[in-house]
């Protein structure tokens, strides 16, 4: 049986992004449906109670409320709705407030046009999708809540568990033969796997790979 695309309604106070996004989801997959947009936090609350989408692209800063305003008011009616923040704001406040508020993820407008369709489509799903180091905050913030929800990251996401651990034992100074004791592979392997999380990450060289898994809380 064929799976039903996600009904997806924007919410953003700039025209042009709202048509920018949707353009680039309507061109990349069939996944996703954008069935509505609002450009202010009445239009938004109007919007979702008519048209019950599966998930609300939210941004957080608007002129009459912003984000949190509309989760406040649509998730009374709307409980099932599930929202996921678009904001060029990676502020630790912004992503807590949000959070806090009712949404289930958090991504910044730097994302691409694929992991924005993948973040989407895992929130339909049930799970909490972050942008790389925004997630940090959300622990750290929720870290004594009881049953919080996984996080996912995208990027993260593409590697293997194995590529995983090589990269951690490499940003914790490892040389490649100490990684491939550790490990019990050979030091030809740890290369292979080494230029393989390169070319998923485009990142150029070990220091680069360090910070980027430090971001991550990998180390």
């Amino acid at each position: 049986m064929t799976k039903s695309p996600v009904r997806v309604f924007l919410v953003d106070d700039h025209s042009m992004f709202r048509a920018g996004v949707r353009a680039e989801l309507d061109t990349i997959t069939d996944d996703i449906e954008v069935v509505g947009e609002a450009g202010t936090v009445g239009e938004a609350v109007a919007g979702i109670g008519h048209l019950n989408p599966d998930v609300v692209l939210l941004d957080v800063h608007m002129p009459d409320g912003g984000g949190a305003e509309v989760l406040r008011q649509a998730r009374k009616s709307h409980p099932e709705v599930v929202f996921l923040a678009l904001s060029v704001s990676d502020a630790a406040e912004d992503v807590i407030a949000v959070i806090r508020a009712g949404a289930r993820g958090y991504v910044t407008k730097t994302i691409s046009s694929q992991e924005l369709a993948t973040a989407v489509v895992r929130v339909s799903e049930g799970d909490a999708v972050f942008s790389p180091r925004l997630a940090g905050f959300v622990l750290d913030a929720f870290a004594d809540r009881p049953g919080a929800a996984p996080i996912s990251d995208p990027e993260l996401d593409l590697l293997t568990p194995r590529e995983r651990d090589v990269l951690r034992l490499l940003a914790r100074g490892y040389a490649y033969k100490e990684i491939a004791s550790e490990l019990f592979i050979s030091v030809k392997t740890v290369e292979t796997h080494v230029s393989s999380v390169l070319r998923k990450t485009q990142l150029s060289n070990r220091y680069e790979l360090s910070r980027w898994a430090s971001d991550r809380r990998l180390v």
